[in-house]
C-alpha cells in the first residue's frame, strides 16, 4: 500500500492551491483520510481530517479557507487550500487509515511522502 501525494507549489499570498493524495496497492478498505503539515521549528499539527462517510474536521487555523474532500473510487484525499497566508508554508503530509487486502482485520495508517507547500510574495 503506497499513498502519493502531489499539488504542492509556490504561491502568493492570497492564491490557492489543490493537494492530492493516492493510495493504491493492496487495498481492502479505506477509513479515514487527512492531512498533516510541519513548517521550520514548529511541532507537526493536523490540518485536515474526513472520514469514510465524507464528515470533516480542521485545525482552527484554517476553518473558512480550507476544504478537504475524497473520492472513494479513486482512492484519493483532496485538500483544497484558499487564502493562502505566508503561515501556511509547511511540507503537507497525507495519511490514510487502511485495512490491507492481506489483512483486513488490521487497519494501519500509512504516510505519503510530504509535499512543499510556499506562500510568499
Amino acid at each position: 500500500v503506497q499513498l502519493q501525494a502531489s499539488g504542492g507549489g509556490l504561491v502568493q499570498p492570497g492564491g490557492s492551491l489543490r493537494l492530492s493524495c493516492a493510495a493504491s496497492g493492496s487495498i481492502f478498505s479505506i477509513n479515514a483520510m487527512g492531512w498533516y503539515r510541519q513548517a521550520p521549528g514548529k511541532q507537526r499539527e493536523m490540518v485536515a481530517h474526513i472520514t469514510s462517510g465524507g464528515s470533516a474536521n480542521y485545525a482552527d487555523s484554517v476553518k473558512g479557507r480550507f476544504t478537504i474532500s475524497r473520492d472513494n473510487a479513486k482512492n484519493t484525499v483532496y485538500l483544497r487550500m484558499n487564502s493562502l497566508k505566508p503561515e501556511d508554508t509547511a511540507v503537507y503530509s497525507c495519511y490514510g487509515r487502511i485495512r490491507p487486502q492481506d489483512f483486513r482485520d488490521n487497519e494501519y495508517i500509512y504516510w505519503g511522502q510530504g509535499t512543499q507547500v510556499t506562500v510568499s510574495s
